[in-house]
């Protein structure tokens, strides 16, 4: 059975509203990245040196990264040998199960890490990178799983902060613990895990500041932040999540580089992939960071915040393809 075949099936199992989201929010990218492939594939009848030279260009131009690139079309060509594949129109399937294999890891790796009595979910990220929106997304989310969450709005430095929180809290229905403007942040994530044991909640979810990464200052901040959750809850934070703009491109890598060697991070919420041609940066920070990518925004609207499904994100790619595949 072809991995096309095996991406159908699976789908159609998958709720249609879930499909929908994956399909739309990554119709930027497909269009750019699918097809160039498909004319790609149109252009050469058999697979050969330019063929893949011309793939390379196109992976690297939908911001996959160099390295992951050289890696995957090595791969390509080896796959290529071994089933000894001759006209392009074979090879579609096998990009496409290459990109998926290279986004996988285990289940564990890509859910929410969430404890018996409060778990706490501490967010980091630069200013920009729409991290408070996905705050109120997530807490939407998880509200729609069943649980009671609160959010801490840690981000006492930026002007407005704590108002935007506060706006996502009423829009979604949950409760903000905060301060005033210039408070300390420390100070309301002990407030903050303080008032959620007393109503008995299940997740809170911290906002932190976001200045620039290269800032020494703010990476103390945030040490100091965690050393509190930490000591008011032990095991604490139970994620911390990075928030990084498909739309930035390379320049997400980097930022995703600077948070993950100074601060434990242990997943990554993208930002924002509805808006860019560029969606392969999901590979690149996936295989260069080997950080796992647990949220990704597909829209504006609140439910568009999508747990990371690597099939669901490689069939919203090349879905074009498969449905037009021949049995």
């Amino acid at each position: 059975m072809s991995f096309f075949k095996k991406l159908r099936e699976k789908m159609a199992q998958q709720t249609n509203e879930v499909a929908d989201k994956f399909k739309h929010g990554l119709e930027k990218t497909r269009t750019s990245f699918s097809g160039k492939i498909n004319e790609l594939v149109a252009r050469y009848r058999k697979i050969d040196e330019d063929f893949f030279e011309d793939l390379e260009e196109i992976l690297i131009g939908a911001d996959v990264g160099v390295s992951t690139v050289m890696e995957l079309v090595d791969e390509l060509k080896e796959e290529v040998r071994l089933r000894n594949l001759k006209d392009t129109e074979e090879i579609q399937p096998v990009i496409s199960e290459k990109l998926a294999s290279l986004l996988e890891k285990d289940d564990k790796d890509t859910t929410l890490q969430l404890q018996e009595g409060l778990s706490v979910i501490l967010v980091v990220g630069v200013n920009g990178v729409g991290k408070t929106t996905s705050i109120g997304k997530l807490a939407h989310y998880l509200k729609g799983q069943g649980k009671s969450v609160v959010l801490a709005a840690g981000d006492t430095f930026r002007a407005g902060a704590i108002d935007q929180l506060d706006v996502w809290g009423e829009r979604v229905g949950v409760p903000v613990i905060k301060q005033q403007e210039g408070s300390d942040p420390a100070a309301v994530m002990y407030d903050a895990i303080a008032w959620a044991r007393s109503r008995k909640a299940d997740v809170l979810i911290c906002d932190t500041a976001g200045r620039l990464q290269n800032k020494v200052n703010l990476m103390n901040e945030l040490a100091k932040v965690k050393r509190v959750i930490e000591r008011e809850v032990p095991g604490a934070p139970h994620e911390v999540l990075l928030v990084v703009d498909a739309t930035t491109g390379q320049n997400a890598l980097s930022q995703a580089k600077a948070f993950a060697a100074s601060t434990d991070v242990s997943g990554l919420v993208l930002t924002k992939l509805d808006g860019t041609a560029k969606g392969g940066i999901v590979i690149a920070i996936r295989q260069e960071l080997d950080l796992p990518v647990k949220f990704i925004g597909l829209g504006e609207q609140k439910d568009d915040l999508q747990p990371f499904d690597a099939e669901q994100f490689v069939y919203g790619l090349f879905q074009d393809a498969i449905d037009a595949e021949k049995e």
